[in-house]
């Protein structure tokens, strides 16, 4: 009995079975192969002198197929590279970054020599062959050609800051997701003509669970302009026989590359010899014509560290000791013809007695890279050859004359009205008191107004909980059902693998990444916090780089964090999770993440519209699920729901003589201290300055002047708080040891809390009206 799969859009090549159709030229296939001499002897120099650095062998398996991409398939303009329109590299495959970084000097050097007039105008565009002399350096190094040459401070794993690339990745797999993001959103922006996304990654970056998550989204959406190149190379750090190979079981996988491809309804073209560069060609050409709608990968058998004197994975993330004999046998059949000699550093050991290790290395491996630009200079046809293959590129793109399709998203609509807002409400979203309502309600209302004025720009995704957590109503008044590049590109809804959360917080970050929308992803808090968290810090890395180079605002993603806290009791501890903020609140550089946690759906439209304003990388909303009943705020004698905008507030301010500070925070607590707390405080005439924090984030964005205005530090000095998340988030709110060991909190009583009815979690934690009222007045009378 055999099995096939069922029926499949994508298609199978075997590309040796096309390949005399596809045959280069003998010029131009010497012209790559010396190409790759000099790129894999630079790889080898950037290990030996920049010691116990990069991977090497991943980065010489892949250097092949990284040439093809660059001066062959990729539609791109080398003079700019932030250009809109151009195709995409991203390197899913982080740990590659050693070759990334001596490929891109190699492009600047024949520029420099063959096409000067393609150079980048700005210097902070280009990555130059002096750069590489800061491969893994920090920023604040001193030694001498770093300085003399502006070197810059090139990062262990990919970032922005190193031109053409849009993403920060490297991360266990979500470099691939975050890059089907950049596919999605060039595909909703352009339609059919849009910018292909070629995404690097080995087979061993392919086993992470979001990668099959991501791949299963692009594949079901019909993704058809995502083309992931796959290094097969069967070496990780730990194992030589990653994936199953024929009949020989891999150490982690049962699935090879092509197979893991056409379950997902890829098409998967397999390069049989990945090292051969008419098979390389061949392939990258024809995923460019492929005759469906679905998206390629092209899966080339490769040898990690080929050549290199170490392979396998003993040459991942290592290779040969400082001026080794295997450094200069590697290197031997490209620097021989040239008749120079490298420095052998035999004398480094003894200057490094005198504190100048760093400055001899650095002088050996200028010396080193002098000897690539010689040769670059001396190799007139070489030089001549792929300067005008990178005009090509340009040609190419020029001729496909892409435009945004018709009513395109405008997500810049979505940012100018939020700063527009000065804290008014539209009439539409304005609440009745009395009437029913729910936070998550109102953040799929809110954002919904704002798709609606940029034409959609607002993505949406779920991990399977579209109506539970009420994010479906952000594509109400477009296309109805699941986006599908091919047959329902309107619609605003994307199915990112089903219960998948790692996935869809990484495709929706490269979604943002793009530009052209605002990306928005919901689940459980006590779900996507932590599973979005890896995405998350990647974006806002991200946005950072890209803005110390291109001076740009940041592009944010909206990471919802749905069902928050103990209200949702009914699911037990394991759901109802006061966990959740404290893994995002405080754990992000100041204006790179911005938090809500909103007690009244009032609040929703100023939190989101403040927090979009100021455009951060990533907003991260905590919104519950109980309806609550919308309160007459001013008859309650509380401060308007506008006043969320400043982050922390004066909730309700003493009547007269005050007897003491509270601090809320979390919707679960605060509904519960103004029904039923207020009350008994009332009777019993105690009178509180009570603030609310509805997020830290907007509250340290202010003026220091303005912050101690809204909350002195006296306050905080006197204080208890009262919070549904856990501790550690208000000890900036609650200062003094007394008010901390007063300060109620679900975890108060050492365990996780039990399920059932809302109010009854609330009474087990000691967070209902009642208790709250007695733990005042025991913080009360200890004064």
């Amino acid at each position: 009995m055999s099995f096939q799969l069922g029926p499949r859009r994508g298609v199978y090549i075997d590309i040796e079975q096309e390949i005399r159709q596809q045959r280069l030229a003998a010029g131009n296939l010497t012209h790559f192969e010396q190409l790759d001499l000099m790129y894999r002897s630079l790889c080898a120099m950037l290990y030996n002198y920049v010691p116990m650095s990069g991977h090497p062998g991943g980065s010489i398996s892949s250097g092949r197929l990284v040439a093809g991409i660059v001066f062959d398939t990729l539609d791109y303009d080398p003079s700019h590279p932030d250009r809109e329109d151009a195709d995409v590299i991203s390197y899913g495959a982080g740990h590659k970054t050693l070759g990334l970084y001596a490929m891109w000097a190699l492009r600047n050097e024949v520029m420099r020599i063959g096409a000067p007039d393609l150079l980048p105008e700005f210097e902070k565009h280009q990555l130059r062959l002096e750069d590489l002399l800061g491969f893994r350096r920090n920023p604040l190094a001193k030694t001498p050609l770093f300085l003399k040459f502006r070197t810059k401070a090139l990062d262990g794993h990919p970032t922005p800051a190193t031109p053409f690339l849009r993403l920060a990745t490297g991360a266990s797999g979500v470099g691939v997701a975050a890059s089907l993001g950049l596919a999605f959103g060039a595909m909703d922006y352009y339609g059919s003509n849009a910018p292909r996304v070629h995404i690097i990654e080995g087979e061993g970056g392919m086993t992470p669970g979001r990668v099959g998550e991501a791949m299963a989204a692009a594949g079901t959406a019909c993704l058809k302009n995502a083309i992931l190149h796959v290094d097969w190379n069967q070496a990780s750090i730990d194992s030589n026989r990653v994936c199953r190979d024929g009949d020989s079981p891999g150490d982690y996988v049962q699935w090879n590359p092509v197979e893991f491809a056409l379950l997902h309804d890829w098409n998967a073209i397999l390069v049989p010899d990945g090292m051969n560069f008419e098979q390389v060609i061949a392939a990258q050409r024809r995923a460019g014509t492929m005759p469906n709608d679905q998206p390629t990968a092209i899966v080339y058998r490769t040898q990690k560290g080929w050549q290199y004197g170490i392979e396998g994975r003993a040459s991942h993330g290592a290779g040969h000791s400082l001026c080794a004999d295997g450094f200069f046998k590697a290197v031997a059949p490209f620097m021989t013809p040239t008749g120079a000699t490298l420095p052998r550093c035999e004398s480094a050991n003894q200057r490094c007695r005198n504190g100048r290790s760093a400055e001899i290395l650095e002088e050996c491996f200028w010396e080193a890279l002098t000897v690539i630009r010689g040769a670059l200079e001396n190799n007139t046809p070489l030089v001549a050859v792929l300067a005008q293959r990178l005009r090509e590129a340009r040609r190419r793109l020029d001729e496909r004359s892409r435009r945004p399709r018709p009513q395109a998203p405008a997500v810049e609509a979505v940012f100018d009205l939020a700063a527009a807002t000065k804290g008014r409400i539209p009439p539409e979203l304005v609440l009745a008191p009395g009437k029913p309502a729910t936070l998550r309600g109102e953040l799929g209302r809110v954002l919904q107004h704002y798709n609606r004025a940029s034409q959609g720009s607002v993505l949406t995704a779920s991990a399977d909980l579209y109506g539970s957590t009420s994010v479906n109503t952000i594509g109400q008044g477009f296309a109805q059902g699941w986006y599908n590049a091919a047959s329902n590109p309107n619609s605003r809804m994307l199915v990112t693998g089903g219960i998948c959360e790692d996935a869809m917080s990484g495709i929706l970050a490269g979604l943002s990444a793009y530009g052209r929308h605002l990306g928005v992803g919901s689940s459980y808090g006590a779900f996507i916090a932590g599973l979005g968290h890896v995405a998350a810090r990647l974006h806002a890395i991200g946005n950072q780089a890209r803005q110390a180079v291109f001076q740009e605002p940041y592009r944010p993603f909206v990471l919802v964090c749905a069902h928050a806290g103990v209200k949702t009791g009914e699911d037990g501890p394991t759901h109802a999770d006061p966990q959740a903020l404290q893994l995002l609140q405080g754990n992000f550089p100041l204006g790179t993440m911005i938090t809500l946690t909103p007690w009244d759906p009032q609040e929703i439209w100023t939190l989101v519209s403040t927090a979009l304003a100021q455009r951060p990388a990533v907003i991260a909303p905590f919104v519950t699920r109980p309806s609550e009943t919308v309160l007459d705020r001013p008859a309650l004698g509380l401060a308007p729901a506008t006043s969320a905008a400043t982050g922390v507030y004066l909730l309700r301010r003493a009547e007269g003589k005050r007897d003491g500070t509270l601090v809320l925070q979390g919707s679960d607590v605060g509904y519960a201290f103004i029904e039923q707390t207020l009350p008994l405080l009332k009777d019993k005439g105690i009178d509180l300055d009570v603030f609310y924090v509805a997020s830290a984030e907007l509250f340290d964005l202010l003026p220091a002047a303005e912050r101690e205005r809204i909350y002195p530090e006296a306050c905080a000095q006197e204080a208890m708080g009262i919070t549904g998340f856990t501790l550690p988030t208000m000890e900036r709110w609650v200062c003094s040891g007394r008010g901390r060991k007063m300060t109620l909190h679900p975890f108060r009583k050492g365990h996780f809390l039990g399920s059932g009815q809302a109010d009854q979690v609330l009474a087990e934690a000691g967070l209902d009206g009642e208790s709250q009222f007695q733990a005042i007045r025991r913080y009360l009378e200890q004064v």
